[in-house]
């Protein structure tokens, strides 16, 4: 499938597909994106739930796409006395002769040696990118994920409903919530209310919250018990 090359409304690259005219990120911005979606609601919102016992986390990733979720996780570490074992699955990677030209790095400060490496090391291995945190990048579908109890926070991040409605099923959230421990987090930048439905269906408490720019909501679902 043909990948263009988009700046977004905060001046950070996605890659848009224009077969499909779907973007890996929000056109309003995928920094401010994946930081309000993925950061704020789900990382920061575990922090504030267990401010003081959060030592540890495992992070599930569904669609890891340019790395940019991940790479603004690792960057937490820098601040927060964590370790983090990150989990993405993507069945059809970004090539390493892409991520040349993703700008994250630049525009969050961050280091660009680290970002490379999230893209560079081999699949299906446990690497340590740092001491703090750790990458297992898994080469398959969503639907072949069968893990059990073991993540305390999902990023959510399939392409929307409307290009690839099969991976925001009943059947995909009932994986997600078997692979959740008690008191897992499910973060998503989708509010549409068959997603909604299809998490409450199999077990998930969902709530909507203000979305990112240029969305006016999204949906954070918890494993309660």
């Amino acid at each position: 499938m043909k990948r263009e090359f988009l700046i977004t409304g905060d001046g950070s690259v996605t890659i848009h597909l224009p077969e499909w005219n779907e973007q890996y990120h929000s056109k309003h911005g995928a920094i401010a994106e994946a930081a309000h979606v993925f950061i704020s609601s789900g990382f920061e919102y575990l922090f504030q739930q267990n401010p003081d016992s959060l030592k540890e986390l495992y992070i599930l990733e569904m669609g890891f796409g340019t790395g940019l979720n991940a790479y603004l996780t690792l960057l937490q570490t820098f601040h927060k006395k964590i370790k983090i074992h990150y989990t993405g699955v993507d069945a059809y990677p970004v090539d390493t002769s892409e991520v040349d030209k993703l700008n994250y790095p630049d525009l969050v400060k961050g280091s660009e040696a680290l970002f490379l490496k999230l893209h560079e090391i081999s699949w299906d291995e446990n690497t340590e990118i740092t001491d703090h945190f750790h990458l297992l990048k898994q080469k398959k579908q969503f639907s072949e994920v069968q893990d059990e109890n073991q993540y305390d926070l999902i990023f959510f991040d399939a392409f929307g409903p409307r290009v690839q409605p099969e991976l925001w099923t009943e059947t995909i959230f009932k994986a997600m919530f078997r692979s959740c421990r008690t008191g897992g987090v499910l973060v998503t930048y989708s509010a549409k209310g068959s997603v909604r439905r299809a998490m409450e269906s199999v077990g998930f408490k969902v709530e909507r919250l203000p979305g990112p720019p240029g969305k006016r909501e999204m949906l954070r679902a918890i494993k309660s018990s």
